[in-house]
């Protein structure tokens, strides 16, 4: 099987959400009705139609990086703790909080990844009769997680903390799934996949966005180039009969878009099916750029 060629995928379907401006090394975001600007690596050209060095303007929050690793939030007048955006086209809805580590909670250019898994459980679901069984791997706060759940699949959701967990189930009330079939499990992503293969138990579509480096429930160490492979063997023999899709995001430079689509080549090359891989990105609203924002592969039916 010879993967497609890599292309870039623009989630540009937001109406709550917006990348305003980028340079510089920063990022200004608007999140409902708040704006942040915040620290990005990719962004290593300048902004555009400003003077060199010009200051950040119309901010709610500002992320300053510290020399010593890490950082802090300055406000400029004072947020909530916490509110909610929505992504229309998929009717989700989700909790923004801006951390320590200048996350808010949500990628919002996997919208594009969501909107790709949910056409393929709707269709599928339609030609079963029966919900699709979804494994969401290193699930974070559980975006794919609502999106497969909205579109009809049974979700089993992992990830070794217990606080994105606990956000993942806060994010599927918000978007009337509290009821949905959804498992919420906290465990170390490996040892859960071995103990599911030990119970016999098959997914139709796995999902997964694996960290550079990681720790378990109980302090295993994940190393990206030591354990991702071990882990997809795991996972292939987790699918079921007639699997529907697997797909892997990943934000870490280790990985390219043709490394990941030579994974999934050589993982599932023999079931046939179609493989794409490449990279999803933010369009920037000052000046039409693209912001990359990480990579994905893609294998089908």
């Amino acid at each position: 099987m010879t993967p497609e060629r890599p292309a870039l995928i623009v989630a540009d379907r937001w109406q709550e959400y917006q990348l305003l401006d980028c340079g510089d090394g920063m990022k200004q975001e608007r999140w409902g009705a708040h704006t942040l600007v915040r620290p990005d690596p990719q962004i290593i050209w300048p902004r555009s139609g400003v003077a060199p060095g010009a200051k950040w303007t119309g901010w709610d929050g500002f992320y300053h990086r510290s020399e010593k690793g890490g950082g802090k939030w300055e406000y400029r007048r004072p947020l909530p703790d916490h509110w909610t955006i929505s992504y229309a086209p998929l009717k989700l809805t989700f909790k923004i909080h801006p951390t320590s580590f200048k996350h808010t909670g949500l990628f919002p250019e996997q919208a594009v990844n969501w909107e790709w898994c949910s056409a393929q459980i709707v269709r599928k679901c339609a030609q079963l009769g029966r919900p699709v069984s979804v494994l969401n791997l290193f699930g974070y706060t559980g975006a794919a997680t609502c999106a497969a759940a909205a579109a009809g699949a049974s979700v089993c959701h992992v990830d070794a903390a217990e606080g994105m967990v606990k956000w993942c189930r806060e994010n599927a009330a918000l978007s009337g799934l509290a009821d949905a079939p959804i498992r919420y499990i906290t465990d170390d992503c490996l040892k859960f996949v071995r103990r599911e293969l030990k119970r016999g138990r098959k997914y139709d579509a796995i999902i997964m966005d694996p960290p550079t480096y990681g720790r378990g429930s109980t302090g295993e160490m994940w190393r990206l180039e030591d354990h991702l492979w071990p882990l997809l063997e795991e996972c292939g023999q987790l699918l079921s009969d007639t699997p529907l899709f697997f797909l892997i995001n990943a934000y870490t430079a280790r990985l390219s878009p043709t490394v990941v689509a030579n994974l999934l080549a050589a993982l599932l090359g023999h079931r046939g099916g179609k493989i794409t891989a490449g990279e999803v990105g933010l369009p920037i609203q000052r000046d039409g750029k693209v912001l990359p924002c990480g990579i994905y592969g893609r294998w089908e039916a």
